[in-house]
């Protein structure tokens, strides 16, 4: 019997529904369709079996439109009639007999012909489709604009043609789950399809990213299953850096729309906030993302080399938006925690996968790495971070972090000491604002907020404790190249580690024999072992220049960390009755030796530095003789500021009148034409003014009046600042009647034009020194006649109150400090090499303080090689004034 073919479908679909409601009694087929099976031998064999007739001729009819149909779809719709109308009243061997003998052998051919066709047929989209596609996103993102307002004429159609298009996307990737490649066989066709496949389905990520969430997140979780899935046979063909750069794209973009619904979020608690469900959503997506990442990278890592640059990118553009950031969004609070309890806590375990990856090691540290002001930060806290995870790595990867190492030949990277150093001079603008970061929970106290020092200075310290001995070389290597930094803040830093370290070697015992290429110290020797590198260092200095005033402040505080045994022994090897040590006891606080040590040293100083200045006053007193004397002024005041109770009556009345003598021979043109006078005026003020309760008032009197005319030919900055000192001082004197007339005038006129100045270091300091006099003074009424101005008068009481001269808010000083930033955030400043216009600067000699053996000259030759390569060029003058001003401002 044949049917048309055009009405076969109704047919089926006729006689199915018929089927679904037969019962066991009467036919309900035509009497043609019963005489056509009466001498049917299949159908004698059904009913011989007692199966209802009407169910036979149904089946039969079906059968033999099924064996004659040549269609696809009339195959398919017959097939699934007979298998959920018949299969159920028919017995197992009917099923044998019958349906599986007769059925089944035509559905396999079927299944076999329809794959042939299709996989013949298939072909790939042109480039044009994806160009279609990305520009009808584009239009459609447009919409409203584009169609003037008649969008809504269409919507319904567009949202069906979308619907259609995630429907056919979904089942083509179910169909292409089901695929599977046996890694066995080496299929180039079917390995590079499967690439094509990966990459195409990437491309479709870039058009769908903006318009269907869940869409998208569906697209890249494939993405990511199937390159997992045959990953040993796709792995060397697969576009890594494309799929990483992409994966990376959508983390940043999918993290940037959760900081904007976070700055909208008005109510950040109200669950039923439809904002706040929003901002949840799009936070999770952030999520899927980070874990897909943190997936890819573990598989592929030997394959990302050329992605690196890419993961440290976004780690450092995602920080930057991130409280503490200067350039964050402002979001409060809950939302940060709920976004680094989600989100960023993802990305520490990215970064311990690449810990032991050398192409990440040499993107981070990459000596040629320069990236601008919003990123100075987040990278620094990256390498903080990779720092407190080294401890708990092998050996080697602590070296390939912690040693420099030459790539190429153009290409170097230096060691994590030194790029975090090097990171944290950097971030000049979260120093000063300061920006806090979370502090270390300690033991029974609460969790404080902390400044970025701090965070640094504390996670520094705690890499060192656990630093591995052979490590060591590279460690002092670090610190000293931090020490001798042009900038402060970072030599501070270093020394702040420095001492750390010498503390913590004499405090724990246990710490062991550590540190040298050669031979080996205990834990007290080493720190005499660093003194004594640094004291050497300090004499082989040329002259004046910063690397000198670091080390001095080094020297000051490594000293207090030393046992007394080996204090006497430094005091026996640079003995103060050698001229040239002088040099080092001008930096040595007298404070870190016990009090009979103590009093012994400072009179023994006292005693040689009275009689060198007492020498070069019986001398020809040349201004080329004038160097030493500086360097005997400065011990001398060294050891009047730290030890003057050690000095006896005899000692304290012979320094006053050296000092005296010195100022006689003192004139304005001397001082303004001569910067080696000028220095010898800064040091003889502080002395002068340790001394004021019994200085003859005379004295006072001349000092005071050379002050007054010195100021208005405005002198250095350090001459100025020890004008200060002195100055500060006579508050505590009392002033007969008869000489008040010639002091007190000279007096407000020095703070009057000191407090007009405009330098704000100056300004400070002048400030301090002024509420210091008012408070001792008794001559009260010469307050007043300081405040020159009713601008000054603000400028005072502004200071005494603390409230700040400007009126500036939060935001606006985080604007100002990000524009300070932007100006001045070259990180290496490049301090020309020139000499000073006042001085020929000359190294001086070892002599016979350099260690005799070659084993012990070894690490000093190291040392002083590395301050070779420095440089050590004398820089702006930096008097002794300065040192003994700034000394007296550090935290020993």
């Amino acid at each position: 019997m044949q049917i048309p073919d055009q009405t076969r479908p109704q047919i089926c679909n006729l006689i199915g529904l018929r089927v679904a409601n037969l019962g066991t009694s009467g036919p309900h087929l035509p009497r043609a369709s019963q005489g056509e099976a009466d001498n049917d031998p299949d159908l004698e064999m059904l009913t011989a079996q007692q199966v209802p007739r009407s169910i036979f001729l149904n089946f039969f009819f079906f059968y033999s439109m099924y064996q004659n149909s040549d269609c696809w779809i009339e195959h398919i719709q017959i097939l699934k009639i007979i298998v959920e109308m018949f299969l159920p009243h028919m017995n197992h061997l009917t099923l044998e007999q019958t349906f599986f003998s007769q059925v089944l052998p035509k559905t396999v051919k079927l299944f076999d012909d329809m794959m042939y066709e299709l996989t013949s047929q298939a072909r790939g989209l042109s480039s044009q489709n994806l160009e279609i596609q990305t520009t009808l996103r584009n239009i459609l993102q447009n919409s409203e604009s584009v169609y003037s307002g008649h969008l809504h004429l269409v919507s319904d159609l567009l949202q069906a043609l979308f619907k259609e298009a995630y429907s056919l996307q979904k089942q083509l990737m179910e169909l292409l789950d089901m695929v599977c490649m046996d890694p066995l066989v080496d299929e180039n066709d079917d390995i590079l399809n499967m690439v094509v496949v990966i990459h195409s389905l990437l491309d479709i990520c870039s058009v769908i990213s903006s318009m269907d969430h869940a869409f998208h997140a569906n697209t890249w979780k494939f993405i990511i299953k199937q390159s997992l899935k045959h990953q040993s046979v796709i792995k060397s063909q697969l576009k890594h850096k494309d799929i990483i750069t992409s994966l990376c794209e959508d983390t940043l973009f999918s993290f940037h729309s959760c900081l904007q619904l976070a700055e909208q979020l008005v109510q950040p608690h109200a669950q039923d906030n439809a904002d706040y469900r929003l901002f949840q959503k799009t936070l999770k997506l952030c999520r899927f993302f980070a874990n897909s990442l943190l997936h890819y990278t573990k598989e592929f890592l030997p394959f990302l080399s050329d992605s690196c640059c890419t993961l440290h990118q976004l780690y450092l553009q995602i920080h930057s938006k991130f409280p503490p950031s200067l350039y964050a969004a402002r979001i409060s609070k809950a939302q940060q925690e709920e976004i680094a309890g989600a989100f960023l806590v993802t990305l520490d375990p990215l970064i311990s996968q690449l810990l032991t990856f050398q192409p990440f090691v040499q993107v981070v540290l990459d000596s040629r790495l320069e990236l601008p002001c919003e990123l100075q930060f987040p990278h620094c806290l990256l390498l903080v971070v990779i720092m407190d995870k080294l401890p708990s790595q092998p050996e080697a990867v602590q070296a390939l972090w912690c040693a420099d190492s030459q790539v190429s030949g153009a290409t170097t990277r230096v060691s994590l000491l030194k790029g975090i150093f090097s990171s944290f001079e950097q971030c000049s603008g979260e120093l000063s604002l300061p920006v806090c970061l979370q502090g270390v929970r300690s033991k029974g106290q609460a969790e404080a907020a902390v400044t970025l020092y701090q965070h640094v200075c504390v996670h520094l310290c705690a890499f060192i404790t656990s630093f591995h001995p052979s490590l060591f070389p590279e460690l002092d290597t670090a610190l000293l190249d931090a020490v001798l930094s042009a900038n402060m803040i970072t030599s501070l830093l270093a020394m702040d580690a420095w001492c750390f370290l010498a503390r913590y070697i004499i405090l724990f015992l246990g710490f062991g024999l550590i540190y040298s290429s050669d031979w080996q110290y205990g834990t007290a020797e080493l720190c005499a072992h660093h003194v004594t590198i640094v004291a050497h260092l300090i004499k082989s200095c040329p002259g004046e220049c910063y690397q000198l005033t670091n080390l001095a402040i080094l020297l000051k505080r490594l000293f207090f960390f030393m046992a007394p045994p080996h204090q006497v022994e430094f005091i026996q090897k640079f003995s103060p009755k050698e001229p040239g040590n002088l040099l080092l006891w001008q930096y040595i606080s007298f404070q870190a030796l016990p009090a009979d040590l103590r009093r012994q040293t400072a009179r023994e100083v006292s005693r040689v530095c009275t009689a060198q200045c007492r020498e070069w006053l019986g001398s020809s007193r040349t201004v080329g003789e004038l160097e030493s004397l500086n360097t005997v002024l400065s011990a001398l005041l060294t050891v009047c500021s730290s030890a003057g109770e050690a000095l006896d009556s005899g000692q304290q009345t012979a320094v006053m009148e050296v000092g005296s003598q010195l100022w006689a021979l003192l004139n304005i043109k001397l001082v303004t034409g001569q910067p080696y006078v000028q220095q010898t005026l800064s040091l003889l003020l502080p002395l002068l003014g340790f001394f004021i309760q019994t200085l003859d008032l005379q004295l006072i009197s001349q000092v005071v009046t050379l002050q007054t005319s010195l100021l208005k030919l405005e002198p250095p900055d350090h001459v100025r600042l020890a004008v200060l000192d002195f100055v500060s001082s006579v508050g505590k004197l009392f002033i007969p009647q008869a000489m008040q007339d010639k002091i007190l005038p000279s007096l407000s006129s020095i703070f009057a034009s000191l407090l007009a100045d405009r330098n704000w270091l100056l300004e400070q300091h002048t400030l301090e020194a002024f509420t210091q006099f008012a408070e001792g003074t008794n001559q009260e009424e010469i307050v007043p006649l300081c405040l020159s101005s009713e601008e000054t008068k603000n400028k005072v009481v502004s200071f005494l109150e603390k409230t700040g001269f400007v009126d500036e808010t939060a935001d606006a000083r985080v604007e100002r400090i990000k524009q300070e930033k932007g100006i001045f955030w070259e990180p290496f400043a490049k301090v020309t090499v020139e000499e000073a216009k006042w001085s020929s600067l000359q190294p001086l000699a070892l002599h016979r303080n350099w260690p005799q053996s070659d084993a012990q000259a070894r690490p000093l030759r190291k040392a002083g090689n590395l301050l070779a390569a420095q440089g050590f060029p004398p820089a702006r003058h930096v008097s002794r004034f300065h040192w003994h001003r700034l000394e007296k401002e550090l935290l020993v």
